[in-house]
């Protein structure tokens, strides 16, 4: 009797790694905060580059599918490399590649170097991404939900200061300012090492499923089931980040063009955008957790469409607050999706992230350079009324399957 009541108590290691660890989980969203505002700086300045170099839209739109598509096409390769291997200094390693991506860009002297910068900060996304996700659900314990919307809201957070500080600090001083940043990826460097010092020691919170408990998961949605399921995923990041390109690639050129403000001011509305889109990347993961992803994928990709719809056609204080709602509803499914596909396909939380956060950078690259050709063959405000009917696509949710993290 004994030893049976022994056996169904948890073991201190497992009660352990059930535990959410939120210093943990603090730190790697502070450097998701420091990594992205690198990275908007990338996109902030395309008014400056675009007078400097006199690049077209299409140009424009290259830019942000080097940077992208060289994260698209490495973090999937990233994630299932670090399942098999923990690799616990890498996050450091990918900083120090947006270090110099950075200091590159800063003394880029044509359209092909900027390109070059623009791919070298692309690779240390691709190693930052995937695997500071899969540290997120080390940390976690219980609360995955919670732990991918704190992870995720770094980022937006760094992504949302980013043209803020461009419009205060490059703008006024010239590309080379960018250098001044610097700064910022070598404190990221700093915060990583500790991280990865945590990692080390604690590579036991890892949960490798028995080959037994994975053949139950899946015996309980058929393959076919699970790769229905991805596929429509994937339409919904199609959907989610092809709009989002729009907005962070040519907010400002929009408002710019349709009412004629100054770069600076511009820049202002767009920091006001990607900081609602901060600010809503923290409810997903916990509404998720409470009262299931599927709903959340469906109120955040669907429920977004009345305001597309109307942006178009809106005045300018209407287009503000019109931004900050989509940026809000919008925000909110990544982390959802993300921990749905994790759920779909349990033991493999490295390729997953990387998998998704690689077709979630894919989609943008790609959604920047079609947008910007685009634009040049029609016009800015023509972009923004194709663009308002991409969220319709989240009627898919209707045909993904319930599966774990549903209202508890």
């Amino acid at each position: 009797m004994e030893s049976t009541c022994n056996e169904d108590m948890p073991s201190p290691t497992l009660r352990t790694a059930e535990t959410t660890v939120y210093a943990v989980l603090f730190a790697i969203s502070f450097s998701h905060l420091l990594n992205d505002t690198i990275q908007a700086l990338l996109v902030s300045i395309y008014p400056l580059l675009k007078e400097s170099y006199h690049l077209t839209f299409s140009q424009l739109g290259m830019i942000t599918f080097a940077f992208q598509v060289t994260a698209s096409l490495l973090q999937p390769l990233v994630g299932w490399y670090t399942d098999k291997r923990s690799l616990p200094f890498s996050l450091p390693i990918g900083m120090g590649l947006t270090l110099c991506g950075l200091v590159a860009l800063s003394m880029a002297g044509s359209f092909a170097s900027i390109l070059g910068s623009a791919a070298l900060v692309g690779m240390g996304s691709a190693i930052f991404h995937p695997e500071a996700s899969r540290i997120a659900h080390m940390a976690a314990g219980r609360r995955r939900g919670l732990a991918q919307s704190l992870f995720q809201v770094g980022g937006n957070a760094g992504s949302s200061i980013g043209p803020l500080l461009a419009a205060l600090i490059i703008v006024p001083h010239g590309q080379g300012s960018i250098a001044w940043f610097s700064v910022v990826a070598f404190l990221g460097v700093a915060v990583l090492w500790n991280v990865g010092l945590w990692q080390a020691r604690n590579l036991h919170r890892v949960h490798r499923k028995s080959a037994k408990s994975l053949e139950s998961a899946h015996a309980a949605l058929p393959t076919s089931t699970v790769v229905w399921s991805l596929t429509i995923l994937g339409a919904l990041i199609f959907s989610k980040y092809f709009y989002l390109a729009s907005m962070t690639s040519y907010y400002t050129f929009y408002l710019m063009d349709r009412f004629h403000l100054p770069v600076q001011s511009a820049q202002i509305y767009l920091f006001v955008f990607l900081f609602a889109v901060a600010a809503g990347t923290i409810l997903g993961g916990p509404v998720g957790d409470r009262f299931g992803r599927k709903r959340v994928i469906w109120a955040s990709i669907l429920g977004v469409a009345p305001f597309t719809l109307w942006l178009p056609h809106a005045g300018l204080y209407t287009t503000a607050v019109l931004s900050v709602v989509i940026g809000l509803v919008l925000s909110s499914a990544f982390s959802a999706i993300l921990v749905y596909a994790q759920e779909l396909v349990p033991g493999k939380v490295g390729m997953i992230s990387g998998l998704f956060f690689g077709f979630a950078f894919g989609m943008g690259g790609i959604g920047s350079a079609l947008l910007g050709n685009l634009a040049d063959h029609t016009s800015i405000n023509y972009v923004y009324q194709v663009c308002a009917y991409l969220p319709l696509i989240g009627l898919l949710t209707a045909f993904l399957p319930d599966v774990g993290g549903q209202k508890r």
